[in-house]
C-alpha cells in the first residue's frame, strides 16, 4: 500500500509535511506560535482555512456545500449563550466538555465537577445489571441531573444531559422494541417509515428520562467485510441522506413543528467522516477516498441530517488519509462548522481522542484544537483529562477562544432542547411511562418495517408464500432465537449472552410462524437440528440461519465467505433436500455474504437480515392467507450489491467494472421468475489453503464460542455464561479493559478462595482435527502487572469430561511484566487425551491462587507448533 502524506500550509507560514505524528507536531506548534504573537487571536490556526494537500492535491472547500441549516439566528438564545458563558468558571467550561459513562461515575461525581453530559455505553446499564427496570433508568437520570443542578458551591447550575446509542430501538433497555438494523430498513426504502420509527425511539428513550440519542449513524459501507456494514442504509448515497434527514426529524421532530419539544430527543449525526471507507473494511481504519468522494459519497447523510436540524455530530474513530478524524482541523473546523455552518456541538467517540498520536486517554488537547467540543472518556481517564485539559488551557496549549466555542455550542444545544426550561427527567411528560417500552404500537411499526425489509433471492417454481394450513418443519439455530434475529447493539454491546425470556413481549421467527400456521390449522414443528422422526415428511421446511451477532470491530471478516471451513448450515439444507423436502432458507445477517452452495441447497431464499424483535413480520410475507391470497408480497430490494465471490468484498453499483451475482435493487416479487441458477459455482478459490488461523477471541468471542467462568469452593462448583462487562462469581471477577481499542482485552482477578476459570465453550463439540494435523499452536496474549507465584493452567476440554492442561506461570513471567504472547503446541493436549474431534472449549485460564492477569487475542496458529513457547516432550 502506498503511504499516503497530508501536506499543511496554514496562516503561519511554514509548510508542514505531515505524515500522522508531523501532523500533531504541527497542531503544537501552531499553538505555540499563537500564544507567542501578539498579533493573531490565540486560535487563529484553528479558525482559518487550513489550506491541506491530499496525495499532492490540495483540497477544495468548494467541494462542500453552504447549508441553510435551521433554528440559526435566535438572537435572544445567543444572548443567554453569552450571558451564561461570561458567569462561568474555566473548571466549569471544561466540565461541559467531559462526557464520563455511568460504570465510572457516582452522583457525588456529577455534584463535584458537574459534567456537561454523561453516557451508558452498549451493555451498559444503572447499577450495572442488566435487567435494570425502567424505573431504575429514571431513578439515574433524575440523581444526575439533580447533582448536576446543585449550586450550592459555585452559584450556577446547568444540566446535564445523558447520552444513549439506541441505535435500533432504545435497545439497552429490556423489552424495549428492537426494530430491524439500518441495513434492513435500506432495503424497504420507505423514508416515511425511517420516521415513524425514529419518533417511536424518542417516545421509548424519552420514557426513561434519557435525552440524547446517538443516532443516525449515516456510513455508506464499500466493503462488506466491515463489521459495521449492518449500520449503513445503502451503497446509495441518496438512500442514506433521505433517511438521514427522516429519521433526524423522527428523534427531533421537524423543524417546522414540535422540533425538540418534550416528545422528542436529540439525534446526532454520525461518524464523521468516512467510517464506512476505510481500505479493507477495517474498522477504525482509514479512508483513502478522494475529497470529492468523501463529500459525494460518504458526506451525503450530513447534508440530510444537518439540513432537518441535527444538534450533534460524534466524531469518527477512523483516519482520512492517515490523519485521525477526532484531530483533523480541517474537516472538523473547517468543513463541518466553517463551511457546512454546524453551529451545534461535535462529541468524540469512545476514547477516539486517545488514538491520536501523540495523544492519551488522558490528556490530548489536539482532539479541542481541532474542532472537538465534547470527550466522550469512560474509563476513569475522565479525572486526569479533566485536570490536564484545564492546565492546557492555563499554559495557553489549548486557546481559551476554543474553549469558549466548545461550551458556547454545548450550552446552544442544551438551550435549543429546553433543557434549562424542561422539567427534571422524572417529572418529564412521557418519563415513567414505562407501557411506552415495548408499547403495541410501536411493535405493529417494527413487524412493518420486517415485512418491508424481506428480499426474495430466489423462488424456484413459485414456492413462497406458501399455504399456511400445511405441516412445516421449522429449522436452524436462528428459527427461535430473538437474539440471533436481532444482532449486535441487542441488550448487550455486542448482542450475545442473551436468552428469549430476556426480550419480554417479542417473537421470534419461528412464534410468528407457528401462529401464522396453527391459525390455518396446520402445523409447525421446531426442530432445530432438522431432525424429523415422523413417517409422513412435511410439506417444506423452513430454514432460519446466519450470522451469529456482532458489533463494532469484532464483525470485521477477511473474506465473504459464509461459514467459511465449517458449513453446518449447509450440511443441514443438504440434508433436508436429499430427502426431497422443500427447502426454504431465511438468512439472518449483517450485510451481504457469499453463500452460493447455500443458495444452490434451497428451493427459496429470503434475506432476512436482523428483523429485530418483531420475528413475525417473517411469517406475515412468507405465507398466503387462507384463501390462498398474497397477504403482503415481497417488496423490499437489496441496499448492497450481493457478492459473486468470496473476494468481491467492494462491490458497488458506481463500480462500473465490478459485476455481482445479484445487482443493488434486486428483489423478487411473488409470482416472478427466479433469475438464480441452481448450480452457481460453489469455488470460494481457497482451496489453495488447507488451514488458515482461526481466531477465537479478539475484542469479543469468536463464533461458534461464547465465555464461561465458573469456580469451585469445596465440592460446590458453579458457571455462568459471561454476559456483561464487568461479572462476578465467588473466586473470579472478569472485567471488560481498554489496551489497543475500546473493549479489547479482558481482566482477571481470582481472590484464591478456590479454583477459579474463565475460557471459551461451545453449544456443541467442534472437530479441530485439522489444526492438530497441521502442527499447530494456541496462542494467546497475555500481561501480568506481577511476578506469579502459583500455578496458572491453560486448559482444553472435549465431549465426555476429558480434559488436557499446561502450565503457564513460568512463561508469563518471563515476559518480565510487559504484554506478550504465549503459544503452546497443540500435542500437548493431544499427548493428555484430548479429542480434537470434540472439542467443547477450545481454552480456559485457571487456578487456585490469588493473582490478576489480563488476556487478549486468542488464535489457533497453523504450522505454530514448531516455534510455540511450551512444546511437550514427545513432540
Amino acid at each position: 500500500m502506498r503511504h499516503n502524506t497530508i501536506n499543511r500550509t496554514g496562516p503561519l507560514g511554514p509548510l508542514f509535511i505531515l505524515s500522522t505524528l508531523g501532523f500533531l507536531t504541527a497542531c503544537t506548534d501552531a499553538a505555540s506560535a499563537d500564544k507567542a504573537s501578539p498579533e493573531a487571536p490565540a486560535d487563529t490556526a484553528f479558525s482559518s482555512a487550513h489550506g491541506y494537500e491530499v496525495d499532492g492535491q490540495p483540497t477544495d472547500i468548494k467541494i462542500w456545500p453552504k447549508l441553510t441549516l435551521p433554528h440559526q439566528g435566535d438572537a435572544a438564545l445567543e444572548q443567554r449563550v453569552e450571558q451564561l458563558l461570561a458567569t462561568m468558571t474555566l473548571e466549569q467550561k471544561v466540565a461541559q466538555m467531559i462526557q464520563p459513562e455511568i460504570r465510572d461515575i457516582t452522583v457525588e461525581d456529577m455534584r463535584r465537577y458537574g459534567f456537561g453530559s454523561y453516557l451508558n455505553g452498549g451493555g451498559s446499564y444503572p447499577h450495572n445489571n442488566k435487567h435494570a427496570t425502567p424505573e431504575e433508568w429514571i431513578n439515574l437520570a433524575e440523581a444526575m441531573y439533580q447533582a448536576s443542578m446543585d449550586d450550592s458551591q459555585d452559584g450556577i447550575a446547568i444540566p446535564t444531559m445523558w447520552g444513549t446509542d439506541a441505535v435500533h430501538g432504545h435497545n439497552n433497555v429490556i423489552g424495549a422494541t428492537l426494530f430491524p438494523h439500518n441495513i434492513g430498513l435500506g432495503a424497504a426504502r420507505n423514508p416515511e417509515l425511517i420516521e415513524k420509527i425514529a419518533a417511536a425511539t424518542a417516545r421509548e428513550v424519552m420514557a426513561t428520562g434519557i435525552d440524547w440519542v446517538f443516532a443516525p449513524t449515516v456510513a455508506v459501507a464499500r466493503d462488506d467485510r466491515w463489521g459495521r456494514t449492518y449500520e449503513s442504509y445503502s451503497e446509495d448515497p441518496a438512500v442514506v441522506r433521505d433517511y438521514s434527514r427522516a429519521i433526524v426529524e423522527g428523534l427531533q421532530g421537524a423543524a417546522d413543528k414540535d422540533f425538540l419539544s418534550e416528545q422528542r430527543v436529540i439525534a446526532t449525526v454520525k461518524h464523521f467522516l468516512g467510517d464506512g471507507g476505510t481500505e479493507g473494511g477495517d474498522d477504525q481504519g482509514d479512508a483513502l477516498a478522494s475529497e470529492r468522494e468523501l463529500f459525494e459519497i460518504h458526506g451525503q447523510g450530513y447534508v440530510g441530517g444537518l439540513e432537518a436540524g441535527a444538534q450533534t455530530v460524534m466524531a469518527s474513530f477512523n483516519s482520512w488519509h492517515g490523519v485521525k478524524n477526532h484531530g483533523n482541523p480541517y474537516l472538523l473546523t473547517d468543513v463541518l462548522k466553517t463551511r457546512m455552518g454546524f453551529d451545534g456541538l461535535v462529541v468524540g467517540d469512545w476514547n477516539g481522542h486517545g488514538q491520536i498520536p501523540g495523544c492519551s486517554n488522558e490528556s490530548c488537547p489536539q482532539a479541542i484544537n481541532a474542532g472537538l467540543d465534547i470527550f466522550m472518556v469512560p474509563t476513569d481517564a475522565w479525572k486526569p483529562l479533566y485536570h490536564n485539559t484545564i492546565a492546557q488551557v492555563r499554559d495557553g496549549t489549548i486557546p481559551q477562544s476554543r474553549i469558549d466555542d466548545a461550551v458556547a455550542r454545548i450550552l446552544r444545544v442544551k438551550f435549543r432542547a429546553g433543557l434549562f426550561d424542561k422539567p427534571s427527567p422524572a417529572n418529564r411528560p412521557l418519563s415513567g411511562k414505562t407501557a411506552l417500552i415495548g408499547h403495541p404500537d410501536h411493535r405493529a411499526i417494527a413487524r412493518e418495517a420486517v415485512r418491508e425489509s424481506l428480499v426474495l433471492l430466489k423462488n424456484d417454481g413459485n414456492l413462497l408464500p406458501l399455504m399456511p394450513g400445511q405441516t412445516l418443519l421449522i429449522a436452524g439455530d436462528g428459527a427461535d432465537n430473538i437474539g440471533k434475529q436481532s444482532g449486535g447493539w441487542s441488550i448487550t454491546w455486542q448482542g450475545t449472552g442473551n436468552q428469549n425470556h430476556e426480550f419480554p413481549g417479542a417473537t421470534s421467527i419461528y412464534a410468528g410462524i407457528a401462529d401464522t400456521v396453527k391459525s390455518a390449522g396446520g402445523r409447525a414443528v421446531l426442530s432445530a437440528d432438522g431432525s424429523w422422526d415422523e413417517p409422513t415428511l412435511p410439506d417444506a421446511a423452513i430454514v432460519v440461519f446466519g450470522e451469529d451477532p456482532y458489533a463494532e470491530g469484532n464483525g470485521d471478516l477477511d473474506n465473504l465467505e459464509y461459514q467459511r471451513g465449517n458449513k453446518r448450515d449447509l450440511a443441514l439444507l443438504n440434508r433436508l433436500k436429499a430427502q426431497g423436502i422443500p427447502v426454504i432458507s431465511v438468512f439472518i445477517s449483517g450485510r451481504p455474504l457469499w453463500i452460493n452452495p447455500e443458495l444452490n441447497a434451497s428451493d427459496a431464499f429470503v434475506a432476512a437480515w436482523l428483523p429485530g424483535t418483531e420475528g413475525a413480520g417473517v411469517a406475515d410475507v412468507l405465507f398466503r392467507d387462507a384463501d390462498g391470497q398474497v397477504r403482503h408480497d415481497f417488496t423490499g430490494t437489496l441496499p448492497f450489491s450481493w457478492p459473486a465471490s468470496p473476494q468481491q468484498a467492494r462491490v458497488n453499483f458506481q463500480d462500473a467494472d465490478v459485476k455481482p451475482l445479484l445487482p443493488y435493487g434486486f428483489g423478487l416479487k411473488a409470482g416472478e421468475p427466479s433469475t438464480l441458477a441452481g448450480n452457481l459455482s460453489e469455488d470460494n478459490g481457497l482451496s489453495q489453503l488447507k488451514v488458515t488461523s482461526q481466531t477465537l477471541f479478539a475484542q469479543a468471542v469468536k463464533a461458534p464460542w461464547h465465555m464461561m467462568m465458573g469456580a469451585q469452593l469445596g465440592e460446590q462448583q458453579t458457571q455462568q455464561t459471561v454476559s456483561s462487562s464487568i461479572q462476578s462469581n465467588d473466586v473470579v471477577t472478569l472485567k471488560s479493559a481498554d489496551r489497543d481499542v475500546q473493549e479489547d482485552v479482558r481482566t482477571v482477578a481470582f481472590n484464591g478462595q478456590g479454583r477459579g476459570w474463565v475460557g471459551l465453550q461451545g453449544n456443541f463439540p467442534e472437530d479441530l482435527r485439522a489444526y492438530l494435523e497441521a502442527d499447530s499452536a494456541l496462542s494467546i496474549e497475555l500481561h501480568s502487572a506481577d511476578a506469579i507465584e502459583s500455578p496458572l493452567f491453560l486448559t482444553m476440554a472435549c465431549e465426555g469430561q476429558c480434559q488436557g492442561k499446561v502450565a503457564l506461570h513460568e512463561a508469563l513471567n518471563r515476559l518480565e511484566q510487559q504484554w506478550g504472547t504465549v503459544s503452546v503446541d497443540l500435542r500437548c493436549f493431544a499427548q493428555q487425551g484430548v479429542n480434537f474431534a470434540k472439542i467443547t472449549a477450545p481454552v480456559a485460564l485457571e487456578t487456585e491462587a490469588r493473582m490478576q492477569i489480563d488476556f487478549g487475542k486468542i488464535t489457533l496458529v497453523p504450522g505454530g507448533a514448531a516455534e510455540a513457547t511450551l512444546r511437550c516432550p514427545d513432540a
